[in-house]
């Protein structure tokens, strides 16, 4: 159950970056950098930090790696040793076919994680009534933050219908939408607005194409006569994994627009396609999303907040040209790169030791 605060920070809308692994280049964990990161985001004010999902590298459940519980218990560590005096979401990733999920979403209840973002990709020939029912057994564990996975970036369509009995099950509190398609999402929000849940789940944007036109757009549908209303608060991504200042920036001009009328549409619409731009940088689109991990990891190499962009797959390495992609969009957007701020916050991580 989320305190009062917490749910409140969920429903008007925050940052939630999806926190990378730092390795050595032995590929062992590098602890402090791992910390680090974790003190950049709340540095950065963001609004609470996923981890254990894909940007963290599913690898980490691997018998041999075995980092799964440890990434989770340190960024709850460095979390409750900031002392912060406001609230910070804690959402675990949580993966693979019944008998596991309920395993990680029991260690994200150890650590004090608020949320559970459940990944539906180990199902991959299940009937969508087993998918739910597998959701409602994560459900009785800890919170759901739902996660639609599109099929354009490797997942399966589900039916409106699938998602009107995801959104009635009590403790789903929030879906993730990588928002590739909008027809799917569509059938997602309708589902939403059509349920008895309407006001006690809160949607969120994934990585997608689109991530500032997510965040302005009104969802409105007519409902047993009356008119509801839905629009993406905030975005759970691996986007605002890096340049995370900026993106809480970014939030804040896309409610602004949105509160005041619509005013400069130009601009945050200008805005959105230079977002866009960075993460076809970042992601790797031109090559089917293979240099997604290791584009994040370059933006905080180059900033120094990782040594590396190490991973446990040695197949997952940059893309070519995707080095030069990530330059020309640090160039040509330097209002949306946090350089400055990295380096004040690195050195004073410096002072602090």
């Amino acid at each position: 159950m989320l305190n009062i605060e917490t749910r409140k920070l969920l429903f008007d809308g925050t940052v939630i970056p999806a926190h990378p692994l730092a390795l050595r280049q032995d590929l062992q964990l590098d602890e402090p950098r791992q910390r680090g990161l974790t003190r950049y985001y709340m540095a950065s004010r963001a609004g609470g930090v996923a981890i254990g999902v894909h940007t963290t590298q599913f690898e980490i459940r691997d018998p041999e790696v075995n980092l799964y519980e440890t990434v989770l218990r340190i960024a709850a560590e460095e979390i409750e040793r900031a002392g912060l005096d406001r609230p910070f979401i804690k959402v675990a990733g949580i993966v693979g076919l019944t008998d596991q999920a309920v395993i990680e979403a029991n260690i994200a209840l150890k650590y004090g994680y608020d949320l559970g973002l459940v990944s539906m990709a180990a199902f991959k020939n299940q009937s969508e009534a087993d998918i739910i029912a597998h959701i409602k057994t994560i459900a009785e564990i800890i919170p759901v933050f739902g996660f639609y996975l599109q099929a354009a970036i490797g997942g399966r369509v589900y039916s409106y219908d699938f998602w009107q009995q995801f959104a009635e099950i009590p403790n789903v509190l929030a879906i993730k939408i990588a928002a590739f398609n909008r027809y799917q999402t569509l059938d997602v929000v309708r589902a939403v607005c059509n349920s008895s849940r309407v006001n006690d789940i809160a949607l969120y944007t994934g990585n997608d194409d689109n991530i500032v036109a997510d965040l302005i757009t009104p969802y409105r549908f007519e409902v047993n006569g009356a008119i509801l209303e839905k629009t993406f608060v905030g975005g759970l991504l691996g986007h605002w994994a890096v340049w995370t200042e900026t993106a809480v920036k970014v939030l804040a001009a896309a409610k602004d627009f949105v509160q005041n009328n619509h005013a400069n549409a130009s601009g945050i619409l200008r805005m959105n396609i230079e977002v866009t731009d960075m993460n076809a940088a970042i992601f790797d689109p031109a090559h089917n999303f293979h240099g997604c991990i290791t584009g994040v990891h370059e933006v905080l190499k180059r900033q120094g907040l990782m040594a590396g962009i190490w991973t446990l797959n040695p197949n997952e390495t940059l893309s070519p040209g995707q080095a030069e992609e990530i330059t020309r969009v640090t160039q040509a957007y330097p209002h949306l790169v946090d350089n400055e701020f990295v380096t004040a916050f690195l050195k004073q991580q410096v002072k602090a030791v």
